[in-house]
């Protein structure tokens, strides 16, 4: 791998006929860094990953990953990657080990070689206690451990992880993004997708991508520096939720506005609106709880880019 950014993309685009499904996109990402890619689905996310896996042949514009250009060299990028999908690519018939096993010997790791790093993966998963037990009996969060050990027992220097935490529970998404992180901190250069927001902010750095356009992008602190205006979490009673929020998407001091948890998240101009917001609500009989400037999260980010280009 040679010393420049270890996924390098300049305009790349992909096309199926007339729908172009990737649109001119740029980005790097450098050597060890955990890069988030995010976007709602059918934005162009696993079409991306599948150009940089060598999978598909861009129609556009370049792209190299581990210093291999993804269209002249698609074999030797596919030699130098890790890749985890949505769908764990697990033989349920087989035991932990004998997977590992498989796939060692699909990477070409044989004899000692593979035996050391089969035992180096269960002892990183926490799979060892689990070696003998067949796949498809694993809870959710082993098996997805399992198949991220399986992408990575050739040592690749750049993993793609594609939404490898859907479906998972939070403790389990927690030791996930444990895992990731310290092959971060090893030199591993990690591309993830999430639709977690909680999880874009363990990110180095974040793309936002939206019908197939990159619409943003930077680490998570600039993202949420660069936010304009002054954002309000809003709190009324349960029942009255949803009304205050059709209230306030009303009024002409509101940018945007959108459920968050159980409050409401309310973006304006400039904080001297909020008074009017207040005596809205309580003009048509909605008490407001609390109505105050908060700092804005990566979610928040996210809705107001989805706003601004339309999205619903």
């Amino acid at each position: 791998m040679d010393a420049g950014p270890a996924i390098e993309v300049r305009e790349l685009t992909k096309r199926f006929g007339r729908f172009t499904a990737v649109d001119r996109i740029t980005f790097q990402v450098a050597r060890g860094q955990v890069f988030g890619f995010l976007g709602p689905n059918g934005s162009g996310k696993s079409t991306t990953i599948r150009m940089l896996c060598g999978i598909l042949t861009p129609s556009a514009g370049l792209g190299r990953v581990a210093g291999f250009d993804i269209a002249r060299e698609p074999e030797q990028v596919r030699q130098h990657i890790g890749y985890m999908s949505q769908r764990f690519s697990l033989y349920g018939e087989l035991t932990v080990q004998e997977n590992l096993d498989f796939f060692a010997g699909i990477y070409g790791l044989w004899g000692p070689r593979a035996s050391d790093r089969r035992d180096e993966m269960l002892a990183l998963g926490g799979l060892a206690a689990h070696r003998n037990a067949l796949a498809r009996d694993l809870p959710t969060g082993l098996r997805q451990r399992l198949a991220l050990s399986a992408a990575i027992l050739h040592h690749p220097p750049v993993l793609f992880l594609d939404e490898p935490t859907a479906g998972v529970d939070p403790i389990a998404r927690r030791e996930f993004w444990d895992l990731i992180r310290a092959m971060a901190a090893r030199g591993t250069t990690v591309l993830v997708t999430t639709h977690y927001m909680d999880e874009a902010e363990h990110c180095h750095a974040l793309a936002f991508i939206h019908q197939g356009r990159l619409i943003a992008s930077g680490p998570p602190g600039d993202l949420k520096a660069a936010w304009q205006g002054c954002l309000a979490e809003v709190a009324v009673e349960a029942p009255a939720l949803i009304r205050a929020l059709q209230l306030l998407q009303r009024q002409p001091e509101t940018r945007e506005a959108a459920m968050f948890g159980a409050a409401l998240h309310v973006t304006l101009e400039r904080a001297e609106g909020l008074p009017a917001l207040r005596a809205a609500l309580e003009a048509e009989g909605i008490a407001v709880e609390h109505l105050e400037p908060v700092v804005p999260s990566l979610e928040d980010v996210f809705v107001s880019l989805m706003a601004r280009e339309g999205a619903p």
